[in-house]
């Protein structure tokens, strides 16, 4: 079993698990290259996401990480190069599937301030409502499973602008979830938090591989990557590096994509990187 697999698991009871076919399907990225006019920001470059794998991405600020993310969500159409899931080319996929198998968070996302944790929580059902918008008991046990998974049930009947900022980011994932997808795309879910909840997210996270769920999250901090289950570097638009944090998170390899100023430690066996020193 993967690390911390199975701390959030049994909050999962109740509801249904994936059917094999969701289980098994892969969401890639094949040779994508896109850019924004003349400016080029990927080049020819390629990812795999597993079902119950959790992926982080790493890199300077600018190289792609953002735009690959909304590629693989389907929000961009590539240059050249294609996204699959499974056997099927992403862009052959309507919004409304699209959206019941890839939840994409961005980094800076609204949030509806007139709306309580609940009724936001179950906007992320709005895929799977169809055009006469009724949620039924499967849309409503969804969105219980979610906040349940996020632990936000108790703050159901607030309005997000009386909650914290990690309060507000665990809601915001709790609608992505509510989707019930099978990939979980999240650009750079721990920005603006302080420590006690970017360890909580992370902790989060983790669990959420019990559930069948491929996560792939652009981070800013390679310490925050320790617990992922592979880690791929992004360099000025192409994928430099991919594996476990332990082959990735290397000192020759930091100072190459960051800088000589990049030191990494070991504690207790793990990586820790450090600025200077």
């Amino acid at each position: 079993m993967r690390r911390g697999a199975a701390s959030l698991g049994a909050r999962g009871e109740g509801m249904p698990g994936p059917s094999p076919s969701a289980v098994g399907a892969r969401l890639s990225a094949e040779n994508l290259s896109f850019s924004y006019g003349n400016r080029a920001v990927l080049s020819e470059t390629s990812l795999d996401l597993d079902p119950g794998e959790w992926l982080a991405l790493l890199g300077p600020n600018g190289v792609g990480k953002s735009t690959l993310l909304r590629l693989m969500a389907g929000l961009l159409k590539p240059s050249t190069g294609q996204v699959r899931l499974g056997e099927e080319r992403l862009e052959r996929l309507s919004s409304w599937t699209r959206g019941q198998k890839i939840a994409f968070l961005p980094q800076n996302g609204g949030y509806p301030e007139d709306l309580t944790v609940e009724e936001v929580v179950g906007l992320g059902r709005t895929p799977h409502l169809g055009l006469l918008g009724r949620a039924g008991r499967a849309d409503q046990e969804a969105v219980e499973w979610a906040m349940q998974q996020t632990q936000v049930t108790e703050f159901r009947h607030r309005l997000l602008p009386t909650l914290s900022g990690g309060e507000r980011q665990r809601v915001m994932l709790a609608r992505a979830l509510a989707a019930r997808p099978r990939f979980l795309l999240l650009d750079e879910p721990t920005n603006h938090l302080d420590l006690h909840h970017q360890a909580e997210l992370i902790s989060l996270l983790a669990g959420l591989r019990g559930q069948s769920i491929g996560i792939l999250t652009v981070l800013h901090d390679p310490n925050l990557a320790r617990s992922a289950d592979r880690v791929a570097f992004l360099s000025a638009g192409k994928r430099v590096a991919l594996g476990t944090p332990r082959e990735v998170l290397n000192q020759s390899l930091l100072q190459a994509v960051y800088g000589g100023w990049v030191r990494v430690h070991e504690v207790e066996g793990e990586p820790v990187v450090l600025l200077g020193g």
